[in-house]
């Protein structure tokens, strides 16, 4: 699927392009599922986030499928393994993808971002950035790993230093990267909250493991997490909702507590006590982009428990636009899922 322009579902149409080439440190894979993102939309509609990003363009960052060919210089990996990998591959070369942080490269390249992603038959990729999947988890589970679990993961983990015993908050309690959230939280020996929106988010957020889910805005809220933590407060909360959710989760946290800020999707712009932070010893943390290491750990995880996310629906290539529709309504749990 090659988009032309920006605007609706019109601009982007099945085109025949050369297949990919292997280059030394390549692999390609033929694609088995494709999982969207709201990156994908956001491009489509315009303009370009991604630096580098350019038409025309192939959209897809997630995918899972198996290898079809792979480079001289290529020994991790051979034709006929089922794999996933990170999208984010960076340019191997600059200080940044050095130590493995390849969401700070300089010259950064993103499957589906700015360069040809997986809403395609095949799609190339560096072997550095791809893993094999175990024989005992599908590839239609596991094409459901690659971003969220590894976002999740470093939010976490490894930004937010989450311990067994504590208490991890999560707005958006079903959104992807929120259910991956809660699924390692509860991995990890802590205990969850989550906000979420409807019965059926709520429902969702309960199936991932959390042990309390509250109504989005609900009241007594605070009160609520208080009584829930033995008036200790949160340890840490995930926001990536914003301005709606700001005040909520500072009062969440109890002292020295964490709040991750991940996202903004309800506004940018907040105002707060300075001596409320400093008083309390609370921490803001900027979660910022995952790395190659983080990618790693999270999938093997989730190889090792066999988590994943739920798809909440799955689609032929042809019929990406009504993807795209049930995507964008925002009321989806789990991914959605193309299959080429």
């Amino acid at each position: 699927m090659v988009q032309t322009d920006f605007g609706g579902t019109e601009v982007v149409s099945p085109q025949d392009v050369p297949e990919p080439v292997c280059g030394p440190r390549d692999v390609v894979v033929e694609v088995a599922y494709c999982g969207l993102n709201r990156l994908d939309l956001l491009q489509r509609k315009g303009p370009g986030l991604i630096p580098g990003f350019r038409l025309p363009h192939v959209p897809g960052m997630d995918f899972a499928g198996t290898v079809v060919a792979t480079g001289s210089a290529v020994g991790s990996v051979v034709p006929g393994d089922r794999v996933i990998a990170d999208p984010t591959q960076g340019c191997g070369s600059c200080p940044r993808c050095a130590v493995g942080d390849r969401a700070y490269c300089v010259r950064p390249r993103i499957l589906g971002g700015n360069a040809p992603g997986a809403l395609a038959e095949y799609v190339l990729a560096s072997a550095e950035s791809v893993v094999q999947v175990p024989e005992s988890l599908p590839l239609a589970a596991a094409v459901t790993l690659p971003t969220a679990f590894a976002t999740a993961w470093h939010a976490v983990h490894t930004v937010g230093s989450l311990s067994a015993g504590e208490t991890l908050v999560v707005h958006g309690g079903a959104s992807a990267v929120s259910l991956a959230a809660i699924a390692l939280a509860k991995r990890a020996g802590a205990s969850v909250v989550a906000f979420a929106g409807s019965d059926e988010k709520r429902a969702a957020a309960r199936a991932a493991g959390a042990d309390l889910v509250l109504r989005n805005g609900e009241p007594d809220a605070v009160k609520t997490v208080s009584i829930f933590t033995d008036g200790a407060g949160a340890d840490l909360v995930l926001d990536h909702v914003g301005t709606d959710t700001w005040r909520t989760s500072l009062d969440c946290l109890g002292i020295r507590g964490r709040l991750l800020l991940m996202g903004n999707t309800s506004g940018d712009q907040v105002s707060f006590s300075l001596q409320e932070v400093f008083h309390r010893g609370l921490k803001l943390l900027g979660t910022g982009g995952y790395t190659s290491a983080d990618f790693v750990a999270a999938t093997s995880a989730c190889f090792a428990d066999r988590l994943h996310l739920p798809t909440a629906a799955r689609f032929p290539l042809e019929d990406l636009a009504d993807a795209w529709d049930v995507l964008g309504a925002r009321d989806t749990i789990g991914k959605v899922v193309i299959e080429p």
